[in-house]
């Protein structure tokens, strides 16, 4: 109590009516990374109380879905599922409420039940990050957006790539809003991939024709692969460096002779 006394954010939350003094934290991501736009449909996962609800239905206007294993207060134009997020069943009455389309932006700002030993609590914020990333991947539409909070520490790397191999942009922020002592960070993920390739990906390839840049060109399931390097009739294996919404972009690690 004495801490919220002091904090800024505590108090301006009091005045302007909002549930929580996180909710500050999405203003501040959105007006950065431009996730939430007018019209969108937003899922909240680990949304109670709901200040990030009352956010993004703010900025949307649109249909905004809140999700916990809590229930949440009504919040007047949001609607609210009380499931686990790793729950087939949850997902249905998700797509059920955005349609099959999937919803255009996921956010969550869920954080474990603390235990105060530091590993596990950093564990258990992974754990909860990979579970919000793997109901988002059922939720988004192509192209859609997301922002997870996740813990610091020496498993934050590996959730990170977890996150990148699925968007095509990819960054780690810390809102202003966010206090000094926290180890919280939120990973933005912009553009959903949801192509047949993933980076590092390995593939065997025939180059059968150039692309306007000079690069190989070549399809895997329908989806153009460029190569650099390359001339029509080389047969090569590649490695996906990089992946885009239209495309993806492949380096040389072997030549077949």
């Amino acid at each position: 109590m004495a801490r919220d006394r002091r904090d800024k954010y505590y108090w301006k939350a009091k005045d302007e009516g909002f549930r929580s003094r996180a909710s500050y934290k999405l203003f501040q991501i959105n007006e950065k990374h431009h996730l939430i736009k007018e019209d969108d449909t937003v899922v909240d996962l680990g949304a109670a109380p709901g200040g990030w609800l009352e956010v993004a239905k703010q900025i949307s206007g649109g249909r905004v879905v809140g999700v916990d294993l809590k229930r949440i207060s009504p919040i007047e134009g949001v609607e609210t599922i009380v499931g686990d997020i790793t729950a087939d069943r949850t997902i249905e009455k998700i797509l059920g409420l955005v349609g099959k389309a999937g919803a255009d932006v996921v956010i969550c700002d869920a954080a474990p039940n603390l235990s105060g030993n530091w590993s596990l609590d950093h564990a258990r914020s992974v754990d909860l990050t990979r579970s919000a990333l793997g109901c988002a991947k059922k939720i988004l539409r192509p192209g859609g957006h997301f922002v997870v909070k996740v813990f610091q520490g020496d498993m934050f790397k590996g959730v990170l790539e977890e996150i990148r191999d699925n968007f095509a942009f990819t960054r780690s922020y810390s809102p202003r809003a966010s206090r000094s002592q926290s180890a919280e960070i939120y990973v933005i993920g912009k553009k959903f991939l949801t192509s047949p390739v993933r980076r590092g990906d390995e593939f065997d390839v025939d180059i059968k024709e150039l692309g306007s840049s000079g690069d190989g060109a070549v399809m895997i399931d329908s989806f153009v692969v460029f190569v650099k390097g390359v001339e029509p009739g080389d047969s090569v294996r590649i490695k996906i460096q990089d992946v885009k919404p239209n495309f993806a972009f492949a380096e040389v690690i072997e030549r077949k002779v």
